[in-house]
């Protein structure tokens, strides 16, 4: 690293993109120099890579969203660049979308997804419209560390305004049968947990969508905009007290490009159920084919389905950019992650929430049946029930993250509650596939200091054990 991008010389560490993008609390690392530092490099190696006309800037609904996401289009068109900048806040994949349609060489959202509203961050996209790759963002990073501040303009700068919405939602009505939901008896739900999708259901399917949470509010309520239980507690109690015969409820998260369900009982159905009567519908009823892509988190009963229509599966580490690489290598029908992140066939090689939302709707209205209905059909006919929960074990820094991950490097167990450890996978993390066929992984977080605890068991019972295991092990070491 050059002395100009040490801690004394910038003032903050190194930025470092995790999974998905830079991310750090505002006001502290996030702050508007750092934005236009991280702006100007991004935009630099996205021209020197992909062949365009230039760089699109999108926003969520976060904190300040609108105002650093001019000032990254600013210092993009402050060293020549032409810069797109969106008048709204848009969900991520509309930006890639654009990305894709105008042939521009990539953008930038300035969102922090799902994580706590003090965060936020910058997601990059690549003129192919997904996340790009390690290696791109590796290099964003040695630039970084030679570019201690941003290049001033000392001349107006020139910035298009744009409205991704409608180039987007074009393309999500030419994806599915919008009149067949419309004409079906189910009554939608959606969540949009104040995030940057909001709106944009109504906008497809009118007056058949309820939508709560919708209004912008830059704390999300007072918790992380992630569709988990503990956040969906009131959705799930209000979808549980409608009396309509059929219902669901679809939940976006922060940026809109991950989703999470809710049956008619008011239950909630994680991604892990969700992503198996999608592979059904898109095979069974729409007739597409193509490879299954998978991160290493993801249920099992996945590719049991995929065998139903001997369709190929590729298993990667959990990130969406790994899938995006595959989908750009081959022909794939889906590539789904346990976090809720699903991209299509037919579509750019990104998660999008709201085209998820659209085919599990088209697979309840060609069944008019619920969507726990489809998931139970589903494990008879694979002959595999299976249970699911995940855990985020907060932790009080990154350094204890960092030691109980080397203690799994260095004495990784070898029997869990009574059972042997028949595989150790560290693809991503640690993976521990038990005799009877459970598996439980720990993974580090690569933004906050939170070990991730995933397990799929045979039984509910056998689910929170694990886990339990898991969070006491963490505990003692």
């Amino acid at each position: 690293m050059t002395a100009a991008a040490s801690p004394s010389a910038t003032g903050l560490p190194p930025i470092r993109f995790g999974t998905d993008g830079w991310r750090a609390e505002i006001a502290d690392a996030f702050t508007y120099p750092q934005v236009k530092r991280v702006a100007q490099a991004s935009a630099r190696i996205l021209t020197q890579t992909y062949a365009g006309n230039g760089i699109a800037v999108g926003y969520d609904n976060r904190f300040l969203s609108e105002h650093f996401a001019r000032a990254a289009a600013e210092a993009i068109a402050a060293i020549g660049i032409p810069v797109k900048l969106s008048s709204q806040a848009t969900p991520t994949p509309a930006l890639s979308w654009t990305v894709h349609q105008l042939g521009l060489q990539g953008a930038l959202v300035v969102t922090a997804s799902h994580n706590p509203p003090e965060y936020s961050g910058i997601k990059l996209k690549g003129a192919f419209g997904g996340s790009v790759s390690a290696d791109i963002t590796r290099q964003v990073e040695e630039l970084l560390a030679d570019l201690p501040v941003a290049v001033e303009s000392t001349a107006p700068v020139a910035i298009e305004d744009f409205d991704p919405w409608p180039m987007y939602l074009g393309q999500l009505s030419q994806q599915v049968d919008l009149d067949a939901i419309r004409q079906s008896s189910v009554k939608i739900w959606i969540d949009a947990m104040h995030g940057s999708a909001a709106g944009g259901m109504t906008r497809l399917l009118g007056d058949r969508v309820r939508e709560i949470r919708g209004d912008r509010d830059p704390l999300f309520g007072g918790m992380s905009p992630e569709p988990l239980p503990p956040q969906l507690a009131t959705t799930m109690e209000a979808i549980a007290a409608d009396p309509a015969p059929l219902k669901v409820g679809l939940v976006f998260d922060g940026d809109g490009d991950r989703i999470a369900a809710i049956d008619g009982k008011g239950k909630f159905l994680s991604p892990q159920i969700a992503i198996p009567i999608l592979i059904q519908h898109l095979a069974e009823r729409r007739g597409y084919s193509g490879e299954l892509v998978k991160t290493v988190s993801g249920s099992e009963l996945f590719a049991k389905v995929a065998a139903l229509y001997d369709i190929p599966v590729t298993e990667t580490p959990i990130g969406f950019k790994y899938l995006a690489d595959r989908m750009l290598a081959t022909d794939v029908l889906l590539g789904g992650e346990e976090s809720g992140g699903i991209g299509f066939t037919g579509h750019i090689p990104e998660r999008d929430g709201m085209l998820s939302a659209l085919y599990l709707l088209e697979a309840i209205a060609a069944t008019e049946r619920d969507l726990s209905d489809l998931y139970r059909d589903l494990q008879e006919r694979t002959g595999y029930t299976s249970y699911y929960n995940r855990r985020d074990l907060h932790l009080p820094d990154k350094s204890k993250q960092e030691k109980l991950m080397r203690s799994l490097d260095e004495t990784p167990p070898q029997a869990i509650e009574g059972r042997q450890v028949q595989a150790h996978l560290t693809q991503d993390g640690h993976k521990f596939v038990l005799e009877d066929g459970s598996w439980l992984m720990i993974r580090a977080s690569g933004t906050e200091p939170v070990l991730r605890l995933y397990c799929e068991a045979l039984s509910p019972e056998a689910v929170e054990a694990l886990l339990d295991w898991a969070e006491n092990w963490a505990n003692r070491a």
